[in-house]
C-alpha cells in the first residue's frame, strides 16, 4: 500500500507538471518616461507595438537617441504558483534590460531579432507585479549594424507575450525560437528527409515521453514518432521521412504543421520543404523548376508608424509588392517580423534574410570592430536570425554582408567565420552578400550580389555593357546577381536629364525613371541568377537630407507609386495588364516641345491629344512615345487600350489651366 501511494503521488505530481501553456499578449497598459525626464509621474500612456521616433516621422530629420523605460503592472493569479512563465520580446529597438519587481531578469543587444526571459522566480503569486523594460536605441560599437542609412527607431516596437507552462516544457528560450527547429537534409518527390530539435526544461535528469506528428497540407498525419527524453540541457533530435509530399514552391506554396507534445504541453510549427539550388548556369531552381528572381529591397518602416508594423501593414507591403510582379523580397540589415514571412510561405514569395553586418554609403561610418563584444554580438544576431527563421520555406537564403568596404584580415576573417556559422546551422540554404567593391571577399558566401548603380553618379547607363563584358570574360564561374536603385522625388520633375549624387535633397522623379528605363534596357539576365531593385518603398532615413532616402518605387507613405513603379509593373506583372502615362503629375511644363510616353503591357496603346490622334512608337518592351510635339496652352491626354484607359492634363508655360 505504502509503494502505491508513493507511485500515486508521484504520478500526480508529474502530472502537474504536465500543463497545458497558455500565451498571452501584453501589448496594453504600459507607461513611457525617458532618463532625461524629471520624475516617471509624467510617464506617458502606450500601447505596444511602439515607437518614440513619431518625431522623426512628423519633423523629417530628428531622430531621438535615448533611453527609455516601458512600465507596466501584472497581476500573476495565485493558481498559477507551480507553473513556469516566460516573458517573450518579438522586437526591441535596439538594447533592452528586463527587470521584474526591480530584479534584473536579463538583457539582449540587437534590434531585430526575438528574445526570451523566465521571470517564474521573480513574480509573487496572488498580487500585483512590476515589470520594466530599459531600451535604448543609442549607437554602440558593440551592436551591429555600427553603420546604417535607416532609421533605429527606439521603442519595443513588436508584440511582448506572457507564456505560461507547466514544469517540463519545451523551451521558449532558445535563442528566441518556440524551442523546435525543423531542417530538412533532403527533398524530392519521393521522399523528405528531415530533423525536429527539440529543447526541453524540466528537473535535471527527469525522462519524459515526447511526441512529434508531421501534418501534411490536407491536414493528415504523415509522421508520428515518440520517444524518450532525458531532460540534460542538450538538444533533442527526431528524424523523419515523409514519403511522397507535397513541396512547397512559389506557385503552390503547400505547408506542413509539425506538433511537438510533452504531455499536455504542445508547441507547433508551419514549415515546408523544397529543392532550392542556384545552378552552374546561374539558375535558381525549386524542384528542378528555374524560377526567374525579381526582387526589392525591403526595410523597416513607414511614415505613419515608423518600425511598429501591424500585421496589417505587412500584408499592404505585400500586395502592393506582388501587384508589381516581383516575387521575392529582401530584408535589409535583419529580419522583419515573423508575420511577414508567415505570409510569404503562404503567398509563394521568396526571402533574403541579411545578417546586421552591413556599411552605409556615408565614408566616417565604422561597420567592423576588430573586438570581442563586436564579434560576438554579430554570432549571436546570426544564430538568432537563422534558428527564428529556418522553418520558413519562403526564406531562400541568409545573407552574411552587405557593401563592406574594408578589407583587413581582421575583417576576411570574421566574415568567414559568420559565413562557417550559417552553413553549419543550416547546409539546406546558400549564403549570399552584397557588394559595390572588388576583392577577395566577393569569395566567400556561395552567392553574390553586384550592387552597381552604373551611369547615376557619373558616366552612363549603357556603360552597363562593358561592365557586364568584363564580367562575363573573367568572372562568369561566379553565381551571381545583381542590385541597383536611385533616388526620386515623386512630384517633382526636370527636363533637365543630368544625373547627380544620391544623397541630393528632392532628386526629380523623372531622373529616377530615366535611370531604371536604361538598366531594365541594358541588363544582360543571362549573366545573373537574380535582379533586385534598391528600394521597394522610400524609408525614413534622418542623415540624408529631408530626412527620407528616396530611393523607393513607391513613396514612404507604402502608398503613392511612382512612374518606376508602373514601368515594373508592365514588365514583370504577367497577371493583369498595366497601362500608364509617364510624368502624370508635370502639371506644368516649360517647353513647347513635348514628348509623351506611356507604359502599356497590352501592345501599342491609343493616344489623343486634346482629341486628336497621335502615332505612338515602340521604344522597348512595354516603353512608347510620341514623336516631339509642338503643344501650347491646355492639353488633355488620354492613352487606351481595349480594356485599359489613363488620362492626364497639363498646361505650358504660365497658360491658366482651366477649370
Amino acid at each position: 500500500m505504502k509503494r502505491f501511494l508513493i507511485a500515486l503521488l508521484a504520478l500526480i505530481t508529474f502530472a502537474n507538471t504536465l500543463t497545458a501553456r497558455e500565451v498571452y499578449i501584453l501589448n496594453n497598459s504600459w507607461r513611457l518616461f525617458f532618463k532625461d525626464d524629471n520624475s516617471s509621474d509624467d510617464a506617458r500612456f502606450v500601447n505596444l507595438p511602439h515607437t518614440w521616433n513619431t518625431d522623426a516621422l512628423s519633423e523629417r530629420g530628428s531622430l531621438r537617441q535615448t533611453t527609455g523605460y516601458y512600465r507596466r503592472t501584472l497581476f500573476v493569479p495565485q493558481q498559477w504558483q507551480g507553473k513556469r512563465l516566460f516573458l517573450r520580446f518579438g522586437g526591441v529597438m535596439n538594447c533592452a534590460d528586463v527587470f521584474v519587481n526591480g530584479a534584473h531578469i536579463g538583457n539582449h543587444l540587437g534590434g531585430r531579432t526575438a528574445f526570451a526571459l523566465e521571470i517564474t522566480d521573480r513574480v509573487i503569486y496572488g498580487a500585483e507585479n512590476t515589470l520594466l523594460v530599459e531600451v535604448s536605441n543609442a549607437y554602440r560599437n558593440d551592436i551591429l549594424p555600427t553603420s546604417s542609412e535607416q532609421n533605429h527607431y527606439g521603442g519595443i516596437y513588436r508584440d511582448v507575450e506572457l507564456i505560461i507552462t507547466g514544469k517540463t516544457t519545451v523551451s521558449p528560450l532558445y535563442y528566441g525560437t518556440q524551442g523546435v527547429i525543423v531542417t530538412q537534409s533532403k527533398a524530392s518527390t519521393e521522399s523528405v528527409e528531415g530533423n525536429v530539435a527539440i529543447s526541453l526544461l524540466g528537473k535535471k535528469d527527469q525522462v519524459c515521453e515526447v511526441t512529434v506528428d508531421v501534418v501534411s497540407p490536407d491536414g493528415y498525419v504523415a509522421v508520428t514518432k515518440s520517444v524518450k527524453a532525458k531532460i540534460d540541457g542538450k538538444m533533442l533530435n527526431v528524424p523523419f521521412t515523409v514519403t511522397n509530399p507535397e513541396l512547397w514552391s512559389t506557385y503552390r506554396p503547400s505547408l506542413y504543421r509539425v506538433d511537438v507534445m510533452v504531455g499536455a504541453d504542445t508547441v507547433s510549427v508551419n514549415t515546408g520543404f523544397r529543392n532550392l539550388q542556384i545552378t552552374p548556369e546561374r539558375l535558381m531552381t525549386i524542384n528542378g523548376k528555374q524560377v526567374s528572381v525579381r526582387g526589392v529591397n525591403l526595410c523597416h518602416d513607414n511614415l505613419y508608424c515608423g518600425n511598429a508594423l501591424s500585421q496589417s501593414d505587412y500584408k499592404a507591403d505585400l500586395k502592393r509588392i506582388c501587384d508589381m510582379g516581383a516575387n521575392a523580397i529582401r530584408s535589409v540589415e535583419g529580419p522583419h517580423d515573423q508575420a511577414l514571412y508567415d505570409i510569404c510561405d503562404r503567398e509563394g514569395m521568396l526571402v533574403w534574410i541579411d545578417s546586421p553586418l552591413s556599411q552605409s554609403p556615408f565614408l566616417s561610418d565604422i561597420a567592423y570592430y576588430s573586438s570581442r563584444s563586436f564579434e560576438s554580438n554579430g554570432e549571436q544576431q546570426l544564430r538568432e536570425i537563422i534558428l527564428q527563421n529556418i522553418h520558413h520555406p519562403s526564406v531562400a537564403m541568409w545573407g552574411i554582408f552587405s557593401l563592406l568596404r574594408g578589407r583587413s584580415p581582421e575583417l576576411m576573417a570574421y566574415v568567414k567565420s559568420l559565413n562557417a556559422l550559417a552553413k553549419s546551422l543550416d547546409s539546406s540554404r546558400p549564403t549570399v552578400a552584397c557588394s559595390d567593391q572588388d576583392g577577395d571577399i566577393n569569395f566567400i558566401t556561395d552567392l553574390i550580389v553586384w550592387q552597381q548603380n552604373v551611369g547615376w553618379n557619373k558616366g552612363d547607363v549603357a556603360d552597363l555593357d562593358l561592365w557586364q563584358s568584363a564580367l562575363r570574360s573573367s568572372w562568369s564561374h561566379l553565381r551571381q546577381g545583381v542590385c541597383y536603385g536611385a533616388g526620386g522625388t515623386k512630384g517633382h520633375h526636370s527636363e533637365d536629364l543630368v544625373s547627380r549624387s544620391s544623397s541630393q535633397h528632392r532628386i526629380p522623379e523623372s531622373w529616377q525613371t530615366r535611370f531604371h528605363e536604361g538598366y531594365v534596357g541594358h541588363i544582360d539576365n543571362t549573366l545573373f541568377w537574380g535582379v533586385w531593385l534598391n528600394t521597394m518603398f522610400d524609408f525614413g532615413a534622418v542623415r540624408h537630407p529631408g530626412g527620407i532616402r528616396n530611393s523607393g518605387l513607391v513613396c514612404f507613405d507604402h502608398n503613392k507609386a511612382k512612374d518606376g513603379y508602373y514601368l515594373y509593373r508592365t514588365l514583370w506583372n504577367k497577371k493583369s495588364h498595366t497601362l500608364h502615362i509617364v510624368g502624370k503629375n508635370r502639371e506644368v511644363r516649360t517647353h513647347n516641345r513635348q514628348v509623351i510616353k506611356v507604359y502599356c503591357s497590352q501592345g501599342v496603346p491609343t493616344l489623343t491629344i486634346n482629341g486628336d490622334s497621335v502615332v505612338m512608337h515602340n521604344r522597348s518592351q512595354g516603353v512608347f512615345t510620341t514623336d516631339s510635339l509642338l503643344l501650347s496652352g491646355f492639353n488633355t491626354v488620354i492613352a487606351s487600350t481595349p480594356t485599359l484607359r489613363d488620362s492626364t492634363t497639363f498646361t505650358i508655360g504660365n497658360y491658366l489651366k482651366r477649370k
